[in-house]
């Protein structure tokens, strides 16, 4: 959501070396935020420096795969996400699954350093601006998606996330007592051998891009 350092949602405490509640060496620590940092910037450059033409085509391509991916599962509620610095634009795919009488939900920060809430979203909704100034549904009431497509800035080979810093979708994921099916969805060119996952890092259960 907000780009920051890759935190747990729990206050960083170096001197007694908890964070999240694990014991990190606040070095590692240190390190791998540093290291996500850099990809993070680097990443997010490639995809905001996308040719409108290429932006398209691949974004046309991974719907279709993801239609596929969905078509195999049986499921009434998903959420999928407003798109925000270049992420790919699934609002098309959110209007096909409304009609198909599926539930749309989107995520809705609705307390920094806090598990996300679900909001139903339909087309032509009332929207309003969150804490982060993305577009979220202005009412409703909050759910829980049997299926979460999450967006990537990166991803590593075993399926861990790399996302905006907040730590947001980490957070929400461990709140929950049943974890829904977590979709990652990008472009192939942000997939990296490794994130340095720390402990309290979730992996995806897919990732779905314009490739596959």
């Amino acid at each position: 959501m907000s780009e920051e350092e890759d935190r747990p949602g729990d206050p960083v405490c170096y001197a007694c070396r908890i964070v999240g509640g694990h014991f990190v060496d606040p070095q590692t620590f240190r390190d791998v935020s540093r290291f996500r940092k850099s990809e993070r910037t680097r990443l997010m450059e490639r995809r905001q420096r996308m040719e409108n033409a290429e932006r398209r085509h691949k974004t046309t391509a991974l719907i279709a795969n993801l239609q596929g991916f969905l078509q195999a599962r049986s499921f009434g509620k998903i959420a999928v996400y407003w798109p925000i610095r270049g992420e790919p634009d699934l609002r098309s795919l959110m209007t096909d699954l409304t009609e198909a009488g599926r539930t749309v939900l989107l995520p809705v920060v609705v307390e920094k350093e806090a598990p996300l809430q679900f909001l139903p979203w339909y087309p032509g909704c009332a929207m309003t601006r969150g804490i982060w100034n993305i577009p979220v549904p202005a009412g409703g009431e909050a759910d829980v998606p049997d299926i979460i497509l999450s967006p990537l800035v990166g991803v590593d080979d075993d399926k861990f996330r790399l996302g905006n810093g907040g730590g947001y979708y980490d957070r929400t994921l461990a709140a929950f007592d049943r974890k829904p099916l977590t979709v990652g969805v990008g472009f192939e060119f942000c997939r990296m051998p490794t994130i340095f996952p720390l402990p309290w890092d979730i992996p995806m259960d897919a990732v779905v891009t314009e490739e596959g």
